[in-house]
Protein backbone atom coordinates (compact mmCIF):
# COMPACT_ATOMS: atom_id res chain seq x y z
CA UNK A 1 0.00 0.00 0.00
CA UNK A 2 1.23 3.67 -0.85
CA UNK A 3 0.53 5.14 2.40
CA UNK A 4 0.99 8.33 1.67
CA UNK A 5 -1.67 8.44 -0.94
CA UNK A 6 -3.74 6.39 0.49
CA UNK A 7 -3.99 8.50 3.90
CA UNK A 8 -4.49 11.76 1.74
CA UNK A 9 -7.81 10.18 -0.29
CA UNK A 10 -9.14 8.68 3.56
CA UNK A 11 -8.31 12.13 5.33
CA UNK A 12 -10.72 13.78 2.18
CA UNK A 13 -13.08 11.11 3.12
CA UNK A 14 -13.20 11.31 6.68
CA UNK A 15 -12.44 15.14 6.92
CA UNK A 16 -11.57 14.95 10.55
CA UNK A 17 -10.33 12.47 12.68
CA UNK A 18 -12.61 13.23 15.83
CA UNK A 19 -16.33 14.50 16.76
CA UNK A 20 -17.50 15.89 19.59
CA UNK A 21 -20.78 13.91 20.25
CA UNK A 22 -23.16 14.56 23.98
CA UNK A 23 -23.16 12.31 26.60
CA UNK A 24 -26.82 13.50 27.47
CA UNK A 25 -29.86 13.12 25.85
CA UNK A 26 -31.55 16.41 24.82
CA UNK A 27 -34.91 15.31 22.83
CA UNK A 28 -37.51 17.29 24.63
CA UNK A 29 -38.31 20.20 27.26
CA UNK A 30 -36.77 18.50 30.14
CA UNK A 31 -33.60 17.25 29.10
CA UNK A 32 -33.04 20.67 27.95
CA UNK A 33 -34.07 22.15 31.33
CA UNK A 34 -31.67 19.52 32.92
CA UNK A 35 -28.79 20.45 30.70
CA UNK A 36 -28.99 23.82 29.82
CA UNK A 37 -31.21 26.36 31.36
CA UNK A 38 -32.48 26.49 34.32
CA UNK A 39 -30.85 23.41 35.70
CA UNK A 40 -27.36 24.35 34.48
CA UNK A 41 -27.21 27.01 36.82
CA UNK A 42 -26.66 24.81 39.96
CA UNK A 43 -23.59 23.34 39.07
CA UNK A 44 -22.31 26.79 38.09
CA UNK A 45 -23.03 27.93 41.38
CA UNK A 46 -21.47 25.15 42.74
CA UNK A 47 -18.38 25.00 40.76
CA UNK A 48 -17.86 29.63 41.76
CA UNK A 49 -17.66 28.17 44.96
CA UNK A 50 -15.32 25.09 45.36
CA UNK A 51 -12.71 25.45 42.12
CA UNK A 52 -12.35 21.23 42.67
CA UNK A 53 -15.81 20.35 41.60
CA UNK A 54 -14.84 21.97 38.09
CA UNK A 55 -13.11 18.52 37.57
CA UNK A 56 -16.56 16.47 38.86
CA UNK A 57 -19.19 18.47 37.75
CA UNK A 58 -17.53 18.53 34.00
CA UNK A 59 -15.76 16.07 31.70
CA UNK A 60 -12.60 18.29 32.35
CA UNK A 61 -11.66 15.24 34.55
CA UNK A 62 -10.82 13.59 31.17
CA UNK A 63 -10.07 16.54 28.86
CA UNK A 64 -6.79 16.91 27.79
CA UNK A 65 -5.96 19.79 25.17
CA UNK A 66 -3.36 18.19 22.53
CA UNK A 67 -1.43 21.53 21.69
CA UNK A 68 1.06 22.56 18.65
CA UNK A 69 2.97 25.93 17.01
CA UNK A 70 3.37 24.04 14.04
CA UNK A 71 7.21 24.33 14.42
CA UNK A 72 8.39 20.78 14.51
CA UNK A 73 5.52 18.23 12.96
CA UNK A 74 6.77 14.76 12.70
CA UNK A 75 10.24 15.25 9.98
CA UNK A 76 8.37 17.59 8.65
CA UNK A 77 9.81 20.78 10.17
CA UNK A 78 8.07 23.96 10.61
CA UNK A 79 5.38 23.64 8.52
CA UNK A 80 2.66 25.54 10.17
CA UNK A 81 0.08 25.64 12.90
CA UNK A 82 -3.03 24.20 10.54
CA UNK A 83 -0.89 22.12 8.64
CA UNK A 84 -0.25 20.28 11.79
CA UNK A 85 -3.54 19.88 12.69
CA UNK A 86 -4.18 16.73 11.13
CA UNK A 87 -1.27 14.97 13.26
CA UNK A 88 -2.96 16.94 16.36
CA UNK A 89 -6.07 14.98 15.37
CA UNK A 90 -4.62 11.82 14.77
CA UNK A 91 -2.90 12.23 18.72
CA UNK A 92 -6.53 12.81 19.96
CA UNK A 93 -7.97 9.76 18.29
CA UNK A 94 -5.09 7.46 19.89
CA UNK A 95 -5.72 9.33 23.31
CA UNK A 96 -9.19 7.80 23.18
CA UNK A 97 -8.28 4.37 21.27
CA UNK A 98 -5.52 3.06 23.79
CA UNK A 99 -6.30 5.10 27.11
CA UNK A 100 -9.88 6.26 26.70
CA UNK A 101 -8.98 10.21 27.48
CA UNK A 102 -10.97 12.74 25.72
CA UNK A 103 -8.43 15.12 23.92
CA UNK A 104 -8.90 18.31 21.44
CA UNK A 105 -6.57 20.10 19.19
CA UNK A 106 -5.71 23.18 19.54
CA UNK A 107 -3.01 24.75 16.75
CA UNK A 108 -1.60 28.23 17.79
CA UNK A 109 -0.55 31.25 15.44
CA UNK A 110 2.65 32.11 17.17
CA UNK A 111 5.81 31.66 17.76
CA UNK A 112 6.68 33.69 20.64
CA UNK A 113 7.20 32.13 23.71
CA UNK A 114 5.35 34.65 25.81
CA UNK A 115 2.09 34.63 23.46
CA UNK A 116 2.38 30.63 23.61
CA UNK A 117 2.49 30.31 27.63
CA UNK A 118 0.24 33.03 27.80
CA UNK A 119 -2.57 31.24 25.91
CA UNK A 120 -2.20 27.76 26.94
CA UNK A 121 -2.61 29.24 30.22
CA UNK A 122 -5.60 31.06 30.10
CA UNK A 123 -7.92 28.32 28.14
CA UNK A 124 -5.88 25.87 30.83
CA UNK A 125 -8.97 25.74 32.94
CA UNK A 126 -10.93 23.90 30.47
CA UNK A 127 -8.65 20.59 30.63
CA UNK A 128 -7.47 18.00 33.05
CA UNK A 129 -4.03 18.17 31.11
CA UNK A 130 -1.81 19.57 28.78
CA UNK A 131 -0.23 17.42 25.95
CA UNK A 132 2.48 19.70 24.15
CA UNK A 133 3.27 18.92 20.39
CA UNK A 134 5.84 19.08 18.00
CA UNK A 135 7.35 22.34 18.96
CA UNK A 136 10.67 22.80 18.21
CA UNK A 137 13.32 23.01 20.14
CA UNK A 138 15.15 24.90 22.11
CA UNK A 139 11.83 26.83 22.80
CA UNK A 140 9.46 23.73 23.62
CA UNK A 141 12.02 23.43 26.75
CA UNK A 142 11.27 26.93 28.07
CA UNK A 143 7.40 26.80 27.01
CA UNK A 144 6.80 23.66 29.40
CA UNK A 145 8.65 24.67 32.10
CA UNK A 146 6.85 28.10 32.64
CA UNK A 147 3.56 26.21 32.17
CA UNK A 148 4.59 23.30 34.50
CA UNK A 149 5.24 25.88 36.84
CA UNK A 150 2.07 28.07 36.33
CA UNK A 151 -0.39 25.07 35.63
CA UNK A 152 -1.79 23.33 38.65
CA UNK A 153 -2.99 20.40 35.79
CA UNK A 154 -0.13 18.08 33.70
CA UNK A 155 1.84 19.69 31.17
CA UNK A 156 3.55 17.12 29.39
CA UNK A 157 5.64 17.25 26.38
CA UNK A 158 5.26 14.42 24.29
CA UNK A 159 8.37 14.20 21.88
CA UNK A 160 10.67 14.70 24.88
CA UNK A 161 8.94 12.53 27.76
CA UNK A 162 7.01 10.11 26.02
CA UNK A 163 9.91 9.29 23.48
CA UNK A 164 12.37 9.21 26.66
CA UNK A 165 9.79 6.85 28.67
CA UNK A 166 9.49 4.63 25.54
CA UNK A 167 13.42 4.34 25.11
CA UNK A 168 13.97 3.60 28.99
CA UNK A 169 11.70 1.01 28.89
CA UNK A 170 13.62 -0.58 26.02
CA UNK A 171 16.68 0.03 27.15
CA UNK A 172 16.19 -1.81 30.61
CA UNK A 173 15.20 -4.96 28.43
CA UNK A 174 17.26 -5.04 25.90
CA UNK A 175 20.34 -4.98 28.94
CA UNK A 176 18.51 -7.85 30.05
CA UNK A 177 18.47 -9.77 26.95
CA UNK A 178 22.67 -8.86 26.46
CA UNK A 179 23.29 -9.35 30.33
CA UNK A 180 24.82 -5.50 31.05
CA UNK A 181 23.76 -3.41 33.71
CA UNK A 182 22.98 0.10 33.18
CA UNK A 183 25.50 1.90 35.54
CA UNK A 184 28.29 0.31 33.64
CA UNK A 185 27.61 0.70 29.88
CA UNK A 186 28.60 3.28 27.68
CA UNK A 187 25.54 5.15 25.98
CA UNK A 188 25.71 7.57 22.90
CA UNK A 189 22.75 9.98 21.82
CA UNK A 190 22.74 11.16 18.40
CA UNK A 191 20.73 14.03 18.43
CA UNK A 192 20.67 16.83 20.85
CA UNK A 193 17.15 18.17 20.24
CA UNK A 194 14.07 18.05 22.04
CA UNK A 195 13.57 14.26 22.47
CA UNK A 196 17.61 13.49 22.37
CA UNK A 197 17.75 15.58 25.50
CA UNK A 198 14.89 14.09 27.51
CA UNK A 199 16.24 11.04 26.59
CA UNK A 200 19.59 11.41 27.90
CA UNK A 201 18.33 12.87 31.65
CA UNK A 202 15.38 9.68 31.10
CA UNK A 203 18.20 7.16 30.69
CA UNK A 204 20.93 9.31 33.69
CA UNK A 205 17.81 8.81 35.86
CA UNK A 206 17.33 4.88 35.34
CA UNK A 207 20.69 4.86 36.62
CA UNK A 208 23.12 5.59 32.95
CA UNK A 209 26.44 6.80 34.76
CA UNK A 210 28.45 7.13 30.74
CA UNK A 211 26.57 8.88 28.30
CA UNK A 212 27.87 10.78 25.21
CA UNK A 213 25.40 13.53 23.35
CA UNK A 214 26.03 14.29 19.97
CA UNK A 215 24.93 16.75 17.74
CA UNK A 216 25.42 17.58 13.96
CA UNK A 217 28.84 19.66 14.92
CA UNK A 218 29.82 16.31 17.18
CA UNK A 219 30.14 15.63 20.58
CA UNK A 220 28.50 18.06 23.09
CA UNK A 221 31.40 19.38 25.25
CA UNK A 222 31.48 21.86 28.07
CA UNK A 223 32.84 25.25 26.47
CA UNK A 224 31.38 24.70 22.79
CA UNK A 225 28.93 27.08 21.32
CA UNK A 226 25.37 25.62 21.69
CA UNK A 227 21.93 26.79 22.65
CA UNK A 228 21.02 26.45 26.77
CA UNK A 229 19.64 23.30 26.79
CA UNK A 230 22.69 21.67 25.21
CA UNK A 231 25.18 23.41 27.46
CA UNK A 232 22.81 21.80 30.14
CA UNK A 233 23.19 18.36 29.05
CA UNK A 234 27.32 19.23 28.38
CA UNK A 235 27.82 19.64 31.84
CA UNK A 236 26.58 16.49 33.42
CA UNK A 237 27.39 14.16 30.44
CA UNK A 238 30.60 13.36 28.58
CA UNK A 239 32.86 13.74 31.40
CA UNK A 240 36.14 12.72 29.91
CA UNK A 241 36.03 15.55 27.67
CA UNK A 242 35.93 13.74 24.36
CA UNK A 243 35.26 15.77 21.90
CA UNK A 244 35.13 13.92 18.08
CA UNK A 245 32.05 13.08 15.61
CA UNK A 246 29.77 10.18 16.14
CA UNK A 247 31.81 7.71 14.44
CA UNK A 248 34.38 8.66 17.33
CA UNK A 249 32.02 8.05 19.79
CA UNK A 250 30.90 5.16 18.84
CA UNK A 251 33.74 2.78 18.93
CA UNK A 252 33.58 0.88 22.28
CA UNK A 253 30.18 1.94 22.56
CA UNK A 254 27.49 -0.53 24.46
CA UNK A 255 24.46 1.49 23.26
CA UNK A 256 23.89 3.48 20.53
CA UNK A 257 20.01 5.84 20.65
CA UNK A 258 19.15 7.88 16.88
CA UNK A 259 16.64 10.52 16.77
CA UNK A 260 18.53 12.09 14.39
CA UNK A 261 18.62 11.97 10.36
CA UNK A 262 18.50 9.29 8.11
CA UNK A 263 21.38 6.79 7.00
CA UNK A 264 24.09 8.95 8.69
CA UNK A 265 25.20 5.35 11.21
CA UNK A 266 27.45 3.10 8.71
CA UNK A 267 27.80 -0.68 9.46
CA UNK A 268 31.46 0.34 10.11
CA UNK A 269 30.41 2.50 13.11
CA UNK A 270 27.95 -0.43 14.40
CA UNK A 271 31.08 -2.98 14.21
CA UNK A 272 33.62 -0.76 16.12
CA UNK A 273 30.62 -0.35 19.48
CA UNK A 274 31.26 -3.00 22.38
CA UNK A 275 30.13 -6.67 21.80
CA UNK A 276 26.38 -7.40 22.38
CA UNK A 277 25.55 -3.80 21.14
CA UNK A 278 22.05 -2.18 21.79
CA UNK A 279 21.24 0.06 18.57
CA UNK A 280 18.07 1.86 18.58
CA UNK A 281 18.07 4.18 15.16
CA UNK A 282 14.79 5.99 15.61
CA UNK A 283 14.71 8.57 13.21
CA UNK A 284 11.21 7.59 11.53
CA UNK A 285 10.13 7.44 8.33
CA UNK A 286 14.06 6.39 7.66
CA UNK A 287 16.32 5.38 10.70
CA UNK A 288 20.29 5.97 11.22
CA UNK A 289 20.76 2.61 10.09
CA UNK A 290 18.93 -0.25 8.51
CA UNK A 291 17.97 -2.82 10.68
CA UNK A 292 19.43 -5.71 8.92
CA UNK A 293 22.74 -3.79 8.26
CA UNK A 294 23.20 -2.74 12.18
CA UNK A 295 22.18 -6.43 12.93
CA UNK A 296 24.83 -7.65 10.24
CA UNK A 297 27.26 -5.51 11.47
CA UNK A 298 27.45 -7.14 14.68
CA UNK A 299 24.40 -5.48 17.06
CA UNK A 300 22.97 -7.64 19.82
CA UNK A 301 19.67 -6.13 19.50
CA UNK A 302 18.39 -3.44 17.42
CA UNK A 303 15.01 -1.48 17.80
CA UNK A 304 13.54 1.64 15.65
CA UNK A 305 10.42 3.43 15.54
CA UNK A 306 8.81 1.76 12.44
CA UNK A 307 6.32 -0.81 13.06
CA UNK A 308 7.46 -3.36 10.10
CA UNK A 309 10.61 -4.28 11.68
CA UNK A 310 10.97 -5.98 15.20
CA UNK A 311 10.92 -3.75 18.89
CA UNK A 312 8.78 -0.84 17.58
CA UNK A 313 9.69 1.77 19.85
CA UNK A 314 6.82 3.96 19.74
CA UNK A 315 5.23 6.76 21.89
CA UNK A 316 1.75 5.68 21.72
CA UNK A 317 2.72 3.20 24.50
CA UNK A 318 3.37 5.82 26.67
CA UNK A 319 0.78 8.25 26.51
CA UNK A 320 -2.66 7.02 26.85
CA UNK A 321 -1.86 5.16 30.04
CA UNK A 322 0.21 7.78 31.11
CA UNK A 323 -2.61 10.66 31.23
CA UNK A 324 -5.03 7.76 32.05
CA UNK A 325 -3.18 7.33 35.64
CA UNK A 326 -2.57 11.12 35.61
CA UNK A 327 -6.23 12.14 35.44
CA UNK A 328 -7.32 9.03 37.36
CA UNK A 329 -6.29 10.45 40.52
CA UNK A 330 -5.91 14.17 39.52
CA UNK A 331 -2.82 14.62 39.67
CA UNK A 332 -0.95 17.91 39.27
CA UNK A 333 2.18 16.82 37.86
CA UNK A 334 3.72 14.71 35.22
CA UNK A 335 7.04 14.37 37.58
CA UNK A 336 10.48 12.58 37.70
CA UNK A 337 8.85 9.55 39.65
CA UNK A 338 5.76 8.92 37.30
CA UNK A 339 8.00 8.98 34.30
CA UNK A 340 10.15 6.31 35.77
CA UNK A 341 7.20 4.31 36.99
CA UNK A 342 5.86 3.94 33.31
CA UNK A 343 9.25 2.83 32.22
CA UNK A 344 9.72 -0.07 34.54
CA UNK A 345 5.62 -0.39 34.22
CA UNK A 346 6.86 -0.76 30.68
CA UNK A 347 9.73 -2.87 30.70
CA UNK A 348 7.97 -5.65 32.95
CA UNK A 349 4.96 -6.49 30.93
CA UNK A 350 7.40 -8.49 28.69
CA UNK A 351 7.57 -11.51 30.55
CA UNK A 352 11.53 -13.48 31.40
CA UNK A 353 10.11 -16.42 29.29
CA UNK A 354 8.88 -14.03 26.10
CA UNK A 355 11.86 -11.20 26.45
CA UNK A 356 14.48 -11.99 23.54
CA UNK A 357 16.15 -9.87 20.92
CA UNK A 358 13.36 -9.48 18.59
CA UNK A 359 10.80 -9.04 21.70
CA UNK A 360 11.83 -6.27 24.29
CA UNK A 361 8.65 -4.16 24.38
CA UNK A 362 4.91 -4.85 24.36
CA UNK A 363 3.28 -4.40 21.24
CA UNK A 364 1.27 -1.10 20.31
CA UNK A 365 -2.36 -3.14 20.73
CA UNK A 366 -1.05 -5.06 23.77
CA UNK A 367 -4.66 -4.39 25.58
CA UNK A 368 -2.23 -4.70 28.83
CA UNK A 369 0.00 -1.60 27.96
CA UNK A 370 -2.41 1.05 29.07
CA UNK A 371 -4.02 -0.22 31.96
CA UNK A 372 -0.63 -1.19 33.47
CA UNK A 373 1.67 2.06 32.45
CA UNK A 374 -1.92 3.72 34.70
CA UNK A 375 -1.92 1.94 37.38
CA UNK A 376 1.89 2.45 37.86
CA UNK A 377 1.67 6.21 36.93
CA UNK A 378 -1.42 6.64 39.55
CA UNK A 379 0.54 4.73 42.08
CA UNK A 380 3.55 7.05 41.60
CA UNK A 381 1.07 10.29 42.08
CA UNK A 382 -0.02 9.33 45.49
CA UNK A 383 3.56 7.77 46.61
CA UNK A 384 5.10 10.97 45.40
CA UNK A 385 2.51 13.30 46.66
CA UNK A 386 0.63 15.05 43.66
CA UNK A 387 -2.10 13.34 43.03
CA UNK A 388 -5.75 15.27 44.60
CA UNK A 389 -7.13 12.37 45.31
Amino acid sequence: MNYAEESLRLHGEWKGKIEVISRVPVQNKEDLSLAYTPGVAQPCLEIQKDYDKSFSLTRRHNLVAVITDGTAVLGLGDIGPEAGMPVMEGKCALFKSFGDVDAFPICIRSKDVDEIVRTIYLISGSFGGINLEDIAAPRCFEIERRLKEICDIPVFHDDQHGTAIVVGAAMINALRVVGKRIEEVKVVINGAGSAGIAIGKHLMNLGVKHLKMVDRFGVLCEGEQMNPAQAEMAAITNPEKFSGKLADALKGADVFVGVSAPHIVSKEMIASMAEKAIVFPMANPVPEIEPDEALEAGAAVVGTGRSDHPNQINNVLVFPGLFRGALDVRAKDINLEMKLAASHALADLVSKEELSATYILPAAFDKRVGPAVAAAVAQAARDSGVARL
